[in-house]
């Protein structure tokens, strides 16, 4: 879209960026088995963290009406020597649904990452989609030699260098604000009663896909004792062709389920 307006976000914008992100995020809360999403309260939380970067505090507009907003805190790669190399992490990136593949969140991840850029940040380190966040330049941290804090790494776990060799020689574990692991859904649900009332959203059991697939890539995908569709919206295209007996035509029908459902899915 060409008429998307990107401006710093005000005080005035607090409470309608947390209802954007409660809609954005809305059907994702039943993945981790929770009761209720809590990313809006992550936001409202975010604001007062230590780590919050108000310069990269970000709402898109279309025709004057928020329909999207990125936030950033400040992160921290240490290395074996305890050496400590400042990093950037953003989320939630949230999109109104009836607004989203339209170049939003690109937009705003572009243009927060030149501004972050020009205020001498190096690089950007996120949890994501890993068929979706490569399209604007992110790779596996592992890549680059960063784990997380338990020294895992995984596709999801991925990093952007904002400029030529800003993490040569850097390597180390990931540490981001305590803000993220501190929410409870005890809190969640507290929080959420300030807000209009919504139905629950239902996640789409498995028998939904399991019943299009063949016999081998059905056994599979069982294997993974994952309840619901919704699951597969955390999984990366090449996670699920690296299972035995998945072929094309079964990755097809996985991108053609999870399209019914609501969901892009998939590298394309």
């Amino acid at each position: 879209m060409n008429n998307i307006n990107i401006r710093i976000e005000t005080p005035a914008d607090y409470r309608t960026v947390e209802e954007i992100t409660r809609e954005a995020f809305w059907r994702f809360w039943g993945i981790n088995d929770q009761k209720i999403t809590d990313v809006h309260l992550l936001v409202h939380k975010l604001r007062n963290a230590e780590g919050f970067v108000p310069e990269l505090d970000f709402v898109a507009e279309i025709d004057g009406k928020i329909v999207g907003h990125i936030i950033y805190s400040k992160s921290k790669v240490v290395d074996d020597d305890g050496n400590e190399y400042e990093t950037l992490t953003f989320g939630p990136l949230s999109v109104l649904p009836e607004f989203q593949s339209k170049g939003i969140g690109k937009a705003l991840m572009r243009h927060s990452f030149d501004e972050a850029r020009k205020l001498g940040y190096r690089c950007v380190i996120i949890f994501g989609h890993p068929d979706y966040y490569p399209r604007v330049g992110f790779r596996r941290a592992a890549e680059f030699g960063i784990t997380t804090s338990d020294g895992k790494t995984f596709d999801p776990f991925m990093a952007l260098p904002l400029y030529e060799g800003a993490l040569d020689g850097i390597s180390g574990r990931y540490y981001i604000d305590p803000v993220y692991d501190n929410l409870t859904q005890e809190e969640a649900l507290e929080f959420d009663k300030g807000f209009s009332p919504k139905e629950a959203f239902k996640p789409t059991p498995i028998d939904a896909l399991l019943n299009r697939l063949e016999s081998k890539a059905q056994a599979e995908i069982e294997k993974l004792d994952k309840k619901t569709i919704d699951y597969f919206h955390t999984m990366s295209e090449s996670n699920i062709r690296a299972l035995p007996g998945i072929t094309d035509s079964d990755i097809e029908t996985i991108r053609k389920v999870m399209e019914e459902y609501g969901y892009k899915w998939g590298k394309r």
